[in-house]
């Protein structure tokens, strides 16, 4: 969708005295926005994740890692459920 036809389904709201005040925009656009806001166009990853220091990543994976080695492994439903809530 092009900014011309993004521009078209925006609505603005005005006060009494004519100023703009407000702007409406589609659910459906302000979904894509956001989306687009948070997610780096090149990795795909979320904004927080780049944002992320190396070394807690390096961390994170040595953790994992380690926990594996020792056997403690879970399904991938479980991390996927443990995600969501």
């Amino acid at each position: 969708m092009t900014i011309a036809q993004i521009e078209n389904l925006i609505r603005y709201v005005t006060n009494s005295e004519g100023k703009t005040t407000d702007v409406l925009v589609p659910l459906e656009i302000w979904q894509q926005l956001i989306h687009s806001l948070n997610t780096d166009n090149i990795s795909g990853l979320a904004w927080i994740d780049e944002q992320e220091p190396k070394e807690q990543i390096l961390a994170d994976l040595q953790e994992s890692v380690r926990l594996a080695a020792a056997g403690q492994t879970f399904p991938v439903s479980q991390l996927w459920e443990d995600a969501t809530t």
